[in-house]
């Protein structure tokens, strides 16, 4: 009775073996032993331990990084490689294949764009980061030695900006990326600019997230034009425009700033689309100087400046850093001037009196001659019509000449008055500079006008003595001739 129990016990919770072997062999009819245990995946061999691979994190250590390629290949790389953004299980990453642990049973992986430890003419990939030293400079760029391996670096790929003196880095080591090489040749040519700019824009997506209008940020000058200069605020180049650099007009942008300088700058306008920023030097140092130029510089203030610029029209006058006006050419002298050279040169020191405030146009004018005496509002006292006087000749023109009777005060002699002669042009009785002896003939304070003759001093200057007469010889009469001789 048992024995029945356990066949039926066994049909019904234990079906037949022998059908559920024919199940299996059914199921495993198209999978071969090689397949079963994965050996017809790539293995590890000599020939597959170097180039670049794509791999997946299966797991991130405290040091090391372990990558799956499938199969049985599986590789380690060190997680200093990664920087300060290790990676996720799972990522998929691209690696370059050094060698293969044999000992261990790990491919010894190098991250892409990585510096690779174990260099060599067998592994060698292009786009590998390795580690050289500047050996010599030639024509086109720098000769390096990399692993006992001679490289050449082409003078464009050195740096992101030029460089004007490559011998400077004789001795330097860089890591460059490989951009070309001939195993059978042993060429190879590096680069490190392709470092430095992959560099740069992982600084400048950071730096996009942190900067904004307004901000102060330090950074580099790196380059000067004629308009302006680029400052590097890491990752992140900006124009600093010749306008923003002082506020003084008129300078030179190699004339404020030179590369390498190492400047405070305002962030002026930032599109964060473009990461184009124009920068400000002068909004950077504080106040500015113009914001209480209306109170301390008003009308009829006696100030000193010093002349930082000379133009047919005037002078430039700076009275502080920053705040520069216009003393007009009207302005230097009560007579008449050429060009305001012949007044103030630059660099000189005067003493001006302020005639005209625009704060909102940063515009001031300045009077040089209103800061000193007037001579003229005692011009009749000391010039009577009719009176003798010594004066200089200034100028010759069409209608007369100008001449000096003191440091500012001027006055005319008419063409008329000139000579008792006709005279067909000033300039030739008179020169610029010539002494001479005039009459005043009028004096006119408001308009500021003496009239002068040279033609009346003469007549009235004192004759010489005449000279005693000379006895006259009386002719003697010719001899007639002719007629009848008796």
């Amino acid at each position: 009775m048992a024995k029945k129990l356990d066949e039926e016990y066994k049909k019904k919770f234990r079906p037949d073996e022998s059908a559920l072997d024919q199940q299996v062999d059914a199921a495993l009819a198209d999978v071969s032993m090689d397949a079963l245990y994965g050996f017809d995946k790539p293995q590890v061999s000599a020939a597959s331990t170097t180039g670049m691979r794509k791999g997946r994190i299966v797991s991130v250590g405290k040091d090391d990084v372990f990558v799956d390629f499938g199969g049985k290949s599986q590789g380690i790389a060190s997680l200093l490689q990664f920087g300060e953004e290790p990676p996720n299980v799972g990522d998929e990453i691209e690696f370059n294949v050094e060698r293969y642990d044999a000992s261990e049973g790990l491919l010894i992986l190098t991250k892409k764009g990585s510096l690779a430890s174990n260099v060599s003419w067998e592994n060698m990939e292009i786009g590998q980061i390795v580690e050289g030293t500047v050996t010599g400079v030639n024509k086109g760029g720098l000769e390096m030695e990399i692993k006992n391996m001679r490289a050449f670096m082409p003078a464009g790929q050195v740096d992101i900006y030029f460089q004007k003196d490559l011998s400077t880095l004789i001795g330097q080591k860089f890591q460059v990326e490989v951009t070309q090489f001939e195993r059978d040749a042993k060429n190879l040519i590096v680069s490190r600019r392709n470092i430095l700019e992959r560099e740069k824009e992982e600084q400048k997506k950071k730096m996009l997230l942190e900067i904004s209008e307004g901000q102060i940020r330090r950074g580099t000058i790196r380059s000067v034009m004629d308009y302006g200069a680029f400052v590097d605020l890491g990752g992140l180049d900006g124009l600093l425009h010749v306008s923003e650099m002082s506020f003084r007009r008129g300078n030179k942008a190699s004339d404020l700033v030179k590369v390498g300088d190492i400047v405070d700058v305002k962030i002026m306008k930032l599109d964060n689309e473009t990461g184009k920023m124009s920068l400000s030097l002068k909004q950077a140092r504080g106040i500015d100087p113009w914001a209480d130029a209306a109170t301390k510089y008003s009308a009829g203030t006696t100030i000193t400046g010093r002349v930082s610029n000379i133009e047919p029209f005037g002078a430039f006058i700076e009275v502080e850093e920053g705040v520069e006006g216009l003393l007009p050419i009207s302005e230097m002298s009560f007579q008449r001037i050429n060009h305001p050279s012949d007044v103030v040169k630059v660099g000189d020191t005067v003493k001006l009196v302020v005639l005209k405030v625009d704060e909102l146009q940063r515009k001031i004018s300045f009077s040089l001659k209103q800061a000193g005496p007037n001579p003229w509002t005692t011009a009749l006292d000391r010039y009577h019509v009719g009176e003798m006087v010594d004066a200089k000749v200034t100028r010759a023109a069409d209608f007369g000449a100008f001449v000096e009777l003191e440091p500012g005060l001027e006055g005319l002699i008419h063409v008329s008055e000139l000579s008792n002669q006709r005279v067909r042009s000033p300039g030739d009785v008179v020169k610029p500079g010539q002494d001479v002896r005039v009459r005043v003939l009028s004096v006119d304070v408001e308009a500021r006008r003496i009239g002068l003759s040279m033609r009346q001093a003469v007549a009235a200057a004192p004759s010489a003595p005449a000279a005693e007469a000379a006895p006259v010889k009386k002719k003697k009469r010719p001899e007639l001739r002719g007629g009848l001789d008796f």
